[in-house]
């Protein structure tokens, strides 16, 4: 699942008209990117959520045969959240563990070995998490041996990458799910059970959240 139904205010005003995942980066938009590289991890069926601008979304992927995928879109009127797209879109993910990927970061992590990794029966989800970038200083959680964890005073935390493998039991079973909530929440719940494992990734990561890192992240990609 790609997660692209945000309104990108911080990217102003380059999202005025435009939603942020089809800005775009070098030779592609910012969600078509995505789309290659989770093909070419072997994923075969997608599911991108939509609200700000959608249909310019849904217009610009059609049904994802130009990226070698089928394409199903989860269509909110206004964006519901993290966790509420999620559980939005639980009828089209199915009973099986999917990736989630958010659509506004880029990372070089290899995801056909992440789409590849058993979760054990007890485990909710596995989460990849990033060296603390500026904005985001203090992290949000910890990890240690494989096991996600809340910050601890004086212990390494690091900072969310926005990429995991998930158990749709995670949003399904939270028992306070409603229409418009955020990942961060369910994670904690999850967390509060030792049911959340994780990988701390020192690869390329950044969030593209801003016009000056969209502007950093062509740079890159330009050579």
């Amino acid at each position: 699942m790609l997660l692209a139904a945000g309104k990108g205010t911080r990217m102003l005003p380059l999202t005025a008209t435009t939603p942020k995942p089809l800005l775009q980066v070098a030779d592609d938009t910012l969600i078509g990117h995505h789309l290659r590289r989770l093909r070419a991890a072997g994923i075969e069926q997608v599911v991108i959520n939509t609200a700000y601008l959608g249909q310019q979304i849904v217009d610009a992927i059609g049904d994802g045969s130009d990226y070698g995928l089928v394409v199903t879109f989860s269509r909110e009127a206004e964006p519901l959240e993290t966790a509420g797209g999620i559980n939005r879109a639980l009828a089209l993910l199915g009973a099986e563990p999917f990736l989630l990927v958010n659509g506004d970061v880029w990372c070089d992590l290899p995801l056909a070995e992440l789409a590849a990794l058993t979760l054990p029966s007890e485990t909710l989800g596995h989460l990849i998490l990033v060296a603390n970038p500026e904005h985001n200083p203090s992290g949000d959680f910890s990890c240690a041996a494989n096991r996600v964890g809340q910050r601890l005073v004086g212990a390494p935390a690091y900072t969310y990458s926005g990429i995991a493998l998930l158990r749709p039991e995670l949003v399904a079973d939270y028992p306070e799910r409603r229409d418009c909530f955020g990942l961060k929440e369910v994670f904690d719940w999850a967390i509060a059970q030792s049911r959340l494992s994780g990988q701390v990734y020192d690869g390329y990561w950044l969030d593209v959240g801003t016009p000056e890192r969209l502007a950093t992240l062509r740079r890159r990609l330009a050579g």
